[in-house]
């Protein structure tokens, strides 16, 4: 007879406290493992919350991000058709087709790739070189300011004919059909969403890392390097790679 019919048998009016020895007996037997051993449950460990209490800030200087970054859409899209893709890509398929020519953008230490639903996540490379460029030297302004880390986020990339249409049904003003996204030479770095890896106490306001990341991409800009576009309505630097 089983530990459970044996328990039963001898308690046929249950209470609560042998409704609990029960269910504990129950446990015991289902927790064996097939060699008969009882198997081991080791408790997770919670990550202890810590209360972000302490602001620090970048010491850079604040710029007016319209009047810095006012690359005009003609002036990227004619570097985009030159350095980028052959033809904008019609759809998903389509962009597949091109995947040779394409490096796929993954989240790493320095970025999180957004969950794109009207683009799909490549790149040409000296695009995706110039991202991780932009990350590198993101970590080390955080670094060497003594700030904590945090991962700025890539909302747009490459889009396809299908992705634009879709977008200009929904409202989105600044989905053109000729735009420098269909080449796979540009990305979209939003201002205002960051992730903080740094487990501590001290934390950055976000227009305070907006701020560094402005600062990265006008050191890029000013290198030329890149053109950047600040998109108010959308709350994003609209980048696009040069060479």
């Amino acid at each position: 007879m089983t530990p459970i019919r044996t328990f039963i048998a001898e308690h046929p009016k249950p209470t609560i406290v042998s409704v609990a020895v029960a269910v504990l007996v129950l446990v015991i037997v289902l927790t064996k493992d097939c060699s008969g051993n009882e198997a081991v449950v080791v408790p997770q460990e919670k990550e202890e919350e810590i209360a972000e209490t302490n602001r620090v800030s970048y010491p850079g200087r604040t710029f007016d991000y319209r009047v810095k970054f006012n690359d005009q859409q003609a002036k990227q899209h004619a570097v985009a058709s030159k350095i980028g893709l052959p033809h904008p890509p019609k759809d998903h398929a389509d962009a597949a087709s091109m995947r040779s020519k394409l490096v796929e953008v993954t989240t790493c230490d320095n970025y999180i790739v957004d969950e794109l639903t009207h683009s799909e996540p490549y790149l040409i490379p000296s695009a995706k070189k110039e991202l991780d460029a932009i990350g590198e030297e993101w970590a080390d302004i955080l670094r060497r300011n003594g700030l904590p880390h945090y991962r700025f986020y890539v909302t747009s990339v490459l889009r396809t004919q299908e992705n634009i249409k879709y977008l200009q049904r929904s409202g989105n003003i600044n989905s053109v059909s000729q735009s420098c996204h269909c080449y796979g030479t540009t990305f979209d770095l939003a201002y205002m969403r960051y992730d903080k890896v740094t487990r501590s106490c001290d934390y950055v306001h976000q227009d305070n890392l907006k701020l560094v990341l402005g600062q990265v991409l006008l050191n890029h800009q000013r290198a030329g390097k890149i053109y950047v576009k600040y998109e108010a309505k959308q709350s994003c630097f609209h980048v696009t790679v040069r060479k």
